[in-house]
């Protein structure tokens, strides 16, 4: 179901400078290279800001869960890049074993290979997530109508394979463009993205992620890792391994439980 869309206030600004540097050149075509300057320096700001993952200045982003009267204590873990046939089973092993639910943000031809993995993650009581189909390093640069094609081909085999359609949408490495918040809206999706991460895609050492992912931690956070594309540690692990259990001790000493975005986010 489709939701409304607004421009945020930076481009609301931006389409009126770009109709005012219009006016202004039919008015006085002298003033080209001022008009010129004003439109290339608020490209290059909208850009910049696309390449903010956590930035809000582009449209509704969810860097951490709303507060919870009643309820306190909540973290979401999410996981990225997957499913991935030698990695997602373990981890789904590791969470049950330490009691953590997550959120998985599945890439869209990976889980077109592997539906049997899907079914495990939501059958082990986890949500799934959008993440793109191709999860291409270029997803900022799409236009409008490529960027609906991924993520709505995404949508639909995810919703395939699970049975469940995903609520939540998270670019390629969290890069977007003005394009991206209008596409959501008119699928239905929300873009999340996190509030802390390990780099566990480059980092190997389970101890240096854990630091990462849990200085600071609390109430509302939204921590991210990933079972597709992880750093492997030096006996050859993927890095998530060791570390689930790190961090499950490290959210009991807290005393923060997981959650998963489609609960904390009604």
């Amino acid at each position: 179901m489709s939701r409304p869309w607004r421009p945020t206030p930076l481009l609301a600004g931006s389409a009126l400078l770009h109709a005012g540097a219009a006016a202004g050149v039919l008015a006085a075509p002298q003033l080209w290279p001022w008009a010129l300057g004003a439109v290339a320096a608020n490209h290059a700001l909208v850009t910049t800001l696309g390449l903010l993952p956590r930035s809000h200045a582009l449209g509704p982003n969810i860097t951490r869960l709303p507060p919870a009267p009643g309820t306190p204590g909540r973290i979401a873990l999410t996981i990225d890049d997957g499913p991935d046939p030698e990695v997602t089973p373990r981890v789904l092993d590791l969470l049950a074993e330490q009691g953590l639910t997550a959120s998985f943000f599945l890439i869209g031809h990976r889980a077109e290979r592997h539906p049997q993995l899907c079914r495990a993650i939501t059958a082990a009581g986890h949500r799934v997530e959008n993440h793109g189909y191709s999860h291409s390093h270029a997803l900022s640069l799409f236009g409008p109508a490529r960027l609906a094609a991924d993520i709505a081909r995404a949508q639909a085999v995810i919703a395939d394979a699970c049975g469940q359609a995903p609520r939540f949408f998270r670019p390629t490495a969290g890069l977007r463009n003005l394009f991206l918040e209008p596409v959501l809206a008119r699928q239905g999706l929300r873009l999340a993205s996190w509030t802390r991460r390990g780099y566990d895609t480059r980092e190997p050492r389970a101890d240096v992620v854990l630091q990462r992912l849990t200085r600071g931690l609390a109430d509302g956070d939204i921590l991210l890792l990933h079972d597709g594309h992880a750093a492997r540690t030096g006996d050859g692990r993927p890095v998530i391994e060791p570390l689930i259990p790190l961090l499950a001790q490290q959210l009991a000493r807290a005393g923060l439980r997981t959650c998963t975005l489609h609960d904390a986010l009604p």
